[in-house]
């Protein structure tokens, strides 16, 4: 059989994406489908493992009716996925718990109680300040309030581990990923007994650390019978997708930056060097040797996505009465709406923030309406509040010192043309939007790096990595947005106040 395609697996926060390029580097059919989250408690976001495999199995599925590609095609394989996210399984393999996200806060205590009695530990040892993005404070709340459940975990896997041990039988995990739960010692590459003791997680339950272009396993006839891929398809390990989403936008030397408008927001910076900071995240790059800092706003894209579901009930009839996004829609109501959005701001605080607050009592809010508001207005300064954020973020790395000679965009947000160009203007910096930059793409690179089909990875970048468009700001836009950005820090300096006085701070 003629196998020269390379499928690129997904599990992104809000849903799977899967990706299939050839040999070339060249895009052949992607297909996307969403899952939910569930909030049973303000500031929680969980979600069931059960909902990912479902997803996975959708997305095949229309591949193969697609035409475009055939299961015998697939020369192999490989997977990313938001990271921190424990799966907790017993000793029979079945989950014990929905998984906790990385932008639940539930474990705040747990964060402040570590940072009080461990923190030097823990950033020596994990280069990480703890707070509730990470596993290790989710675990230890699940230590504190569900010991019950603690005590039945025999193997703790992470969302795409998790879904490629479904395929393969296989449990590991990659070390960029192994980074992501601050249990493990990243000078020395190894799962740390100090950190995981703090949560009281046994060694024993973690998996294999391995490297994110190694074959780990291929796909078995249980899973092929469930997929339509073919029995022993290889499977390549991959990585978190913050790291495989820089490495599929092409962000593979020092001083390239990643701006990603996707579910959340990231500002990363490529360094040749570990830079581990307290208001910063700090992870491995899947090209050896290079290392990236990043600085992150928890609601993104995500915000428009909550707007939609909410209050754009015509908007999702228009676009299904004319075969196109609900998304499309708003973006054309969006550009009825003038540069400020006729004085409104939004501050996209959904779930809390992370950069550069670092702060679980932070909310989202619209200030400034008055009757004269449309709802074009709110889907601009939604827009134009998310891209503050982004601006918020890039200024700890500024503060840092750390060069950034250029900036590409990336995430879903970015195919819309007016929200691009709000964070061009708004970051006052021209920006650079790769042809595709999905992290699915970025796996299906891994996967060929992983069978030898690119000699390593920065030749597959190289190669698969094309750009779009260049975006340019406009002076005029520019001057404008950075007088808003100053009233949206003044307004975030009031309203942290009432926030934290309404959480009892």
């Amino acid at each position: 059989m003629n196998a020269n395609r390379l499928l690129g697996i997904d599990f992104g926060t809000g849903g799977c994406k899967v990706s299939v390029i050839d040999f070339e580097g060249k895009l052949v059919a992607s297909h996307a489908e969403e899952y939910p989250t569930s909030h049973p408690q303000p500031g929680w976001a969980e979600q069931n493992p059960a909902d990912w495999f479902p997803a996975l199995v959708r997305c095949l599925q229309q591949l193969w009716q697609s035409g475009r590609v055939q299961p015998h095609e697939i020369a192999a394989l490989a997977l990313d996925g938001s990271t921190h996210n424990a799966v907790l399984l017993d000793d029979k393999d079945k989950v014990l718990r929905p998984t906790i996200m990385w932008t639940d806060q539930r474990s705040v205590n747990e964060s402040v109680w570590l940072c009080q009695h461990h923190v030097d530990a823990i950033f020596q040892i994990g280069y990480q300040r703890p707070t509730p993005t990470w596993t290790l404070p989710q675990m230890l709340w699940i230590k504190n309030h569900e010991p019950d459940i603690l005590s039945r975990v025999a193997r703790i896997l992470f969302v795409k581990d998790y879904i490629r041990y479904l395929l393969t039988g296989v449990a590991v995990t990659d070390y960029i990923e192994a980074q992501g739960t601050l249990f493990f010692d990243v000078a020395n590459k190894k799962w740390s007994p100090e950190l995981c003791a703090l949560a009281g997680v046994p060694l024993k339950a973690l998996p294999k650390v391995v490297t994110p272009i190694d074959r780990v396993g291929a796909v078995t006839a249980q899973a092929a019978f469930a997929t339509g891929l073919v029995e022993g398809t290889p499977v390549i390990c991959g990585s978190s997708d913050s790291a495989v989403e820089d490495y599929a936008a092409g962000a593979i030397e020092p001083g390239q930056a990643i701006v990603k408008l996707a579910t959340a927001g990231n500002v990363n910076v490529m360094i040749d060097r570990a830079v581990p900071h307290e208001r910063t995240l700090t992870y491995s790059h899947v090209v050896p040797g290079l290392w990236y800092s990043v600085t992150a706003t928890n609601a993104a894209a995500t915000c428009l996505r909550w707007f939609r579901d909410h209050f754009c009930a015509a908007e999702a009839r228009q676009a299904l009465d004319r075969g196109v996004s609900p998304y499309q829609i708003m973006g054309e109501l969006a550009v009825q709406s003038p540069v400020g959005a006729h004085g409104l701001f939004f501050h996209p605080y959904l779930q809390g923030e992370r950069s550069p607050y670092w702060d679980h009592a932070l909310r989202a809010s619209f200030t400034g309406i008055s009757m004269s508001h449309t709802k074009a207005d709110f889907v601009r300064a939604l827009m134009e509040g998310v891209a503050f954020s982004l601006r918020d973020c890039r200024r700890v790395l500024d503060e840092m010192k750390l060069p950034i000679h250029e900036v590409r965009l990336i995430g879903g947000g970015a195919k819309d043309a007016l929200w691009a160009q709000i964070v061009c203007d708004v970051l006052a910096t021209p920006v650079v939007l790769p042809a595709n930059s999905d992290a699915s793409a970025g796996a299906a690179m891994l996967a060929g790096v992983g069978i030898g089909v690119f000699a390593d990875e920065r030749t597959a970048a190289k190669k698969c990595v094309q750009i779009m468009s260049v975006l340019t700001p406009d002076a005029n836009r520019v001057a404008a947005y950075a007088r808003q950005f100053e009233t949206y820090r003044r307004l975030h300096d009031v309203l942290a106040d009432i926030y934290h006085e309404s959480a009892g701070k």
